[in-house]
């Protein structure tokens, strides 16, 4: 119950009006040690309720002092957006004021809503640096910085920016840093960031395996449209998420659906935040059946019940996997996740199933006219790497070295 984490009145009742009655697990562990001021590293998959497991806590510490007493920085804008909501129903009952600062909109009712007064800001950094560097944002009475989404900012360079933001903040504060996964990289780069934190590690409700039915399908490059376009005309796949490699490519695969009559939409970051919130919304209530995605804007995507996520092309790391199918089977439902997999990216594959310790299935689609393309060794077998472990400073934990799968390649037609 909320009731037992010492959060004050004002944020039950909010906490109520959300129609929130049992804390998730991230929130049962983190939002305690957040209370007492204590600096938290916490590993969590998004969904897991982690926004108000920092949220609620930093509402009740804030100080009384007028100015930004609170500082949440995250790498898109769609994640800021969704912060900020979260933020503004906890606060409901608390009268903090609450924003959300971020690239792709118009800068002068950021700057003014800054002016009329802000207790907790959420910011993208570079929308951020910049509001700070032409003097409209003052951030020298922060008390709390929380770094969400750490290793998608370290992929996306926003490290360097993030090292400048955290320069303008007192020296004195608490620190809370959220991250899907922990790499080396993620924990190499917060070990002076950070004072004696607290580690809590979150494990997703199920793996992938055992709430995904995954599948890969062996397709030659050139042939991935036509393929997309036979499942979707022959199957049941009612609303269904694409990831691309790049943005261009999704553009490529929209018009490819286009042309045959299949609705769908593409949301990247060469689209501005009215586009992306358009074909989002689109989505959502049905519009379009489709959505083509790419990796950056992945983790700023929240639909339920999409049935079907595709890898178009498989992601350059084997962690956004876990992300990406992570979309579907949502809240106990049933999720599929199929992947595209042509002969240049058996290697991606491998370390996918690495990852996750699984060989995935190969299959094929009936009726389905194949040109060249490699099929993986149905032998193959895959070693689960161990996970990383962050205590305090000190980094452990190798990575296992796995049986590299057969070589031996099938070729088919």
């Amino acid at each position: 119950m909320f009731e037992n984490l010492g959060l004050e009145e004002r944020l039950l009742k909010g906490v109520k009006a959300m129609g929130y009655t049992t804390p998730t697990p991230i929130q049962e562990k983190a939002i305690p040690v957040a209370l007492e001021g204590r600096d938290i590293v916490g590993c969590a998959q998004t969904g897991t309720g982690k926004t108000a497991a920092f949220i609620l806590p930093l509402l009740q510490n804030m100080g009384t002092q007028r100015g930004v007493k609170a500082l949440v920085v995250t790498p898109t804008r769609e994640l800021a957006g969704q912060i900020v909501e979260v933020a503004r129903e906890c606060s409901r009952y608390t009268g903090h004021k609450v924003a959300a600062v971020y690239g792709g909109v118009g800068y002068q009712p950021q700057k003014d809503k800054l002016r009329r007064g802000v207790d907790l800001l959420v910011a993208t950094p570079g929308r951020l640096l910049d509001l700070s560097g032409r003097g409209d944002v003052n951030l020298s009475q922060v008390e709390v910085l929380v770094l969400d989404e750490a290793d998608r900012m370290l992929d996306m360079g926003f490290w360097p920016d993030v090292r400048r933001i955290m320069k303008l903040l007192p020296a004195k504060r608490q620190n809370m840093l959220f991250s899907a996964t922990m790499s080396h990289q993620v924990l190499g780069v917060i070990g002076d960031t950070l004072s004696r934190p607290v580690r809590i590690d979150v494990a997703p409700s199920a793996t992938p395996i055992e709430a995904i039915e995954q599948a890969v399908y062996p397709v030659g490059s050139t042939q991935k449209g036509d393929l997309l376009v036979k499942l979707l005309e022959e199957r049941d796949l009612d609303r269904v998420l694409v990831f691309t490699r790049t943005k261009h490519r999704a553009d490529r695969v929209c018009r490819t659906l286009s042309r045959k009559g299949i609705k769908g939409v593409a949301i990247h970051s060469n689209r501005s935040q009215t586009q992306r919130q358009q074909a989002l919304d689109g989505f959502k209530n049905g519009k379009y059946r489709v959505l083509v995605a790419t990796d950056i804007v992945a983790r700023g995507i929240d639909v339920d019940n999409i049935s079907h996520v595709i890898n178009f092309d498989m992601p350059n790391k084997a962690e956004d996997y876990v992300h990406r199918i992570g979309r579907t089977a949502r809240a106990g439902n049933d999720g599929t996740a199929l992947s595209f997999l042509s002969s240049e990216e058996t290697s991606a594959l491998r370390e996918i199933e690495g990852l996750i310790g699984t060989t995935l299935p190969c299959e094929d689609v009936e009726g389905f006219d194949y040109d060249y393309r490699v099929v993986p060794d149905p032998g193959r077998e895959a070693t689960k790497v161990r996970k990383l472990v962050y205590n305090g400073g000190a980094l452990s934990g190798k990575r296992r070295r796995s049986r590299r799968p057969g070589r031996s390649m099938a070729r088919a037609r």
